[in-house]
């Protein structure tokens, strides 16, 4: 099994491949390109577009243009449980110095951050596709086959005709539980992150990642350097009635307005003179909003960002741990850091109207800034928690 496509960059550049079914990839390759503007987006489109393919190709033996209602249910099928060979155990680099990466696979299953750590690995026959791949799935191809339809290369969109699409993606009665902190897992790691910045001045830096991850609802690419976004610190800026605001571009490649609390404004004074700068930055002030450990210039790895926030996860574990708090501790072994902006979110909706989260946290509409309004489900619950199950005792 080998690669279809490489990298972002590299695709960029013109790397080219020889397929026999050349036409269907000089089609997804443009379609591909159309989200350069998101990595992220583009990373997730690679992914649906090269297994579509690499089934096509290799299973149906046919041209994707050529596909039809019953085909892509076999395929999603297939893809529910595909052959061993073509599950992964980690992620790799699909091409290493222009070569195909033999240990490359379509499909990959992995273990939870919590099990990794206790020596658990990823198993092959473990392999199972989530309900929220297939949406994805579907959702993904279906936009590259209305892509096909718009270039006059097919008449009809085979995931659109799928009538009974709860055969392959139940519905839910209730919405998904959003994955966030507790107050009390919350409390201890921005103690901790504080903590830690008393003991290394470096690790200012690290309290105040984790105050814009949670009071910004910032995500982890928001804070990180690419070819389409530097954050600076001339993107916190004062308006005309002395409000301060942040600027980040987000998922989408949408450019947003975030609202900065007083605490936030605080956080950004302590990170600032913690680097000898002037307590609030002015709006020529180019400066990297998040510096590199060694050297100078931005950090452009979401994974040097992660890794900085999981270090103040494990401490603050440790610290739980010998506080007694065993439960709430292994708990918090699971948590990524996209947790902190749900949390982040959760905690506003209780207490800001749900229009100004909305927009704060960039969200296209209200109905999904609604799922992290828990307060109908703690009321449910209270009023189930104590109902008997004997009517009276005889």
């Amino acid at each position: 099994m080998k690669p279809i496509f490489d990298s972002l960059n590299n695709m960029l550049q013109g790397s080219t491949n020889k397929f026999v079914f050349a036409k269907d990839y000089s089609i997804a390759k443009d379609f591909l390109l159309s989200y350069r503007g998101s990595e992220a987006t583009f990373n997730a489109y690679r992914r649906e577009i090269e297994r579509l393919l690499q089934w096509s190709w290799n299973i149906k033996e046919a041209s994707i243009l050529s596909l039809t209602r019953q085909d892509f249910e076999r395929y999603i099928e297939f893809c529910q449980s595909p052959p061993k060979t073509w599950i992964g155990t980690k992620n790799v680099a699909r091409f290493i110095n222009g070569q195909a990466n033999p240990d490359w696979r379509p499909f990959v299953v992995s273990v939870s951050k919590s099990d990794f750590k206790n020596g658990v690995r990823a198993k092959v026959e473990e392999y199972n596709l989530s309900e929220r791949a297939i949406k994805e799935l579907m959702a993904i191809n279906s936009s590259f086959f209305n892509y096909l339809i718009q270039e006059n290369y097919i008449e009809a969109n085979p995931v659109a005709q799928i009538r009974q699409k709860s055969k392959f993606i139940r519905k839910q009665q209730n919405s998904t539980v959003v994955r966030r902190l507790s107050d009390l897992q919350w409390s201890y790691v921005i103690e901790t992150a504080e903590l830690m910045a008393e003991e290394q001045p470096i690790h200012e830096r690290t309290l105040f990642i984790m105050t814009a991850l949670y009071a910004m609802y910032l995500r982890i690419s928001e804070l990180s350097a690419s070819s389409r976004w530097i954050p600076k610190m001339q993107h916190f800026r004062q308006d005309l009635d002395h409000n301060w605001w942040f600027t980040t571009v987000g998922k989408g490649n949408k450019e947003r307005l975030i609202s900065v609390s007083n605490q936030m404004l605080s956080a950004l004074k302590r990170y600032r003179q913690s680097l000898n700068l002037t307590p609030l930055p002015s709006p020529s002030d180019t400066r990297p909003l998040i510096f590199k450990t060694k050297g100078t210039g931005a950090i452009t790895s979401t994974r040097q960002i992660r890794s900085i926030v999981q270090y103040c996860f494990d401490r603050s574990i440790s610290r739980m741990r010998d506080n007694g708090f065993i439960e709430e501790a292994e708990q918090l072994e699971s948590v990524t850091v996209h947790w902190l902006r749900h949390t982040g979110i959760s905690d506003d909706v209780k207490t800001r109207p749900r229009e100004h989260v909305r927009d704060d946290a960039g969200h296209s509409s209200s109905a999904i800034t609604d799922k992290y309004i828990d307060i109908e489900l703690r009321a449910r619950h209270a009023s189930a928690k104590n109902k008997p199950v004997k009517p009276f005792e005889i």
